[in-house]
């Protein structure tokens, strides 16, 4: 696949991508604003639509012997806990690396996931971002 400016007098220069058989035109500004969009987010961001309010958060990164009880003890700081649930598997017990939080308000949500993104808890850098049902 290969990109080239193209402009015409009437219109933007946008690049047109070629592979093998197809043409597409990208417009730039799109590209920009997507590219923009996704640059911070959760790792699984590009899968899910971005949403910036919600007082569900997703927390991955988490070490294999983290528990509920740990994860409490890390979010509770920031704002009144609904729900911590640490996803484990279901024949050794042990953690996936991954959990979901849930808080009272969405402003303890959004203190609790710019406080905690990037800590370490158990040893490994947690990431957390909020969380978003699956259709």
């Amino acid at each position: 696949m290969y990109c080239v400016p193209s402009a015409t007098a009437t219109q933007k220069t946008t690049r047109v991508c070629s592979s093998s058989s197809s043409k597409m035109r990208l417009n730039p500004a799109l590209t920009n604003a997507t590219n923009l969009l996704f640059k911070n987010s959760c790792p699984f961001s590009p899968l899910l639509f971005p949403r910036h309010s919600s007082t569900n958060l997703l927390v991955t990164g988490l070490s294999y012997d983290t528990n509920e009880t740990v994860l409490r003890d890390a979010f509770e700081q920031h704002g009144e806990l609904i729900e911590v649930k640490v996803i484990c598997d279901h024949v050794t017990g042990k953690s996936k690396g991954y959990g979901f939080v849930r808080f009272t308000t969405e402003t303890s949500a959004a203190t609790g996931r710019k406080e905690m993104h990037k800590k370490i808890i158990d040893g490994r850098r947690i990431r957390v971002c909020y969380a978003h049902k699956q259709a």
